[in-house]
């Protein structure tokens, strides 16, 4: 393969030669090339660029030797070893950081071999999350549910319940108790309510179609609290998508104990650690990777302009490595849950229906 320069420097002194009278296929011989090499360049731009897929290109904005060391160092560290880059690059933008986007610290671990999935649950598939009630703001749509913790026990449990906002991904409340009972889940909500000052008909709470979710006293109490209830239809187990995510969650964290627990106590005990992680540090990827606790305090907003004040002055300072726009740091604005197929933006009235 001839490069680009050498090109140039044929293409001149063949036409050097034919201007003081020499044949142009002559020339083309004593150069080593054939002349419809010649005529080939000239008819498909070869002599302004290397055109071949065969060719080996080096772009202008590739990271030198030790801005590639210094990603990996950064992805193997001990804080960051067990996060992906897409949880990374928010984390350090939000320090005022800036090292590579997030495309670059996968294609600089896929170079060496480490991009492999960094937790214990299996790589998440691709799926589609309902978009029917809707909230635009904290305390206007939470979901609960009930999962079980083993304890010491063969074939006894421990019940967690736990209560989440869907706008901001926080766990509002919580609780595990011995058994699964409508009247303890109905003083949870009751504590959230006074905690998080709820007044009435401003929160709808959807939930599946369990015994203590459809329990007289839970019903009496979403009545006197003045709350929507919302339950998923029957026999349809991807209804309450956003509890089940966050107990997958809960169950795949490196922490999670590997032995049952051994009471209720300490049952408890892991998982005021695990709300408290999840709140406060947890960069959740569905909310533009800030943690629930600060989208539930209005936050976010300010968090994602610094991120983005970052991103431009990072691309200022390397205009050449930056193709489009910078990455989108604008604030997700609206949350869906179970969508009817037959409304395409659904109305408020429509939704407090649905509720």
């Amino acid at each position: 393969m001839i490069p680009l320069p050498e090109r140039q420097q044929i293409v001149h002194w063949v036409d050097e030669a034919s201007a003081a009278g020499a044949r142009r296929h002559k020339a083309c011989e004593l150069l080593g090339i054939a002349p419809r090499t010649l005529q080939r360049w000239h008819q498909c731009g070869g002599l302004k660029h290397d055109a071949r897929t065969t060719r080996v290109y080096v772009p202008a904005n590739t990271l030198s030797d030790q801005e590639r060391e210094q990603v990996l160092a950064v992805a193997n560290s001990a804080e960051f070893a067990r996060l992906p880059p897409s949880q990374i690059v928010p984390i350090l933008a939000e320090r005022g950081e800036y090292i590579a986007s997030e495309s670059t610290f996968y294609r600089v671990l896929r170079d060496v071999s480490q991009l492999e999935h960094r937790q214990a649950s299996r790589p998440a598939t691709v799926r589609h999350k309902p978009k029917a009630l809707q909230a635009t703001a904290p305390n206007q749509r939470y979901s609960w549910d009930i999962t079980y913790l083993p304890a010491a026990i063969r074939g006894v449990f421990f019940y967690l319940y736990l209560f989440m906002d869907l706008y901001s991904r926080k766990i509002v409340g919580w609780q595990v108790y011995e058994q699964e009972s409508s009247e303890w889940a109905s003083e949870i909500l009751r504590d959230i309510a006074q905690r998080e000052g709820i007044d009435r008909n401003q929160v709808a709470l959807h939930s599946d179609n369990g015994g203590p979710m459809k329990g007289a006293t839970m019903l009496a109490t979403l009545q006197v609290l003045g709350i929507m209830p919302s339950f998923s239809r029957p026999a349809v187990s991807n209804d309450n998508p956003y509890s089940e995510s966050l107990f997958k969650t809960l169950k795949y964290r490196p922490e999670y104990p590997g032995q049952p627990f051994s009471s209720v106590t300490e049952a408890r005990e892991w998982v005021a650690g695990f709300a408290d992680w999840y709140n406060h540090d947890h960069r959740h990827s569905a909310i533009q990777f800030v943690t629930p606790a600060q989208r539930h305090a209005g936050l976010d907003t300010a968090i994602l302009v610094n991120r983005k004040v970052v991103y431009e002055a990072a691309k200022a300072r390397h205009p050449e490595r930056w193709s489009r726009q910078t990455r989108h740091w604008e604030p997700v604005q609206v949350v869906y849950l179970n969508p009817d197929k037959s409304l395409d933006s659904p109305s408020p009235n429509a939704l407090e229906k649905a509720a």
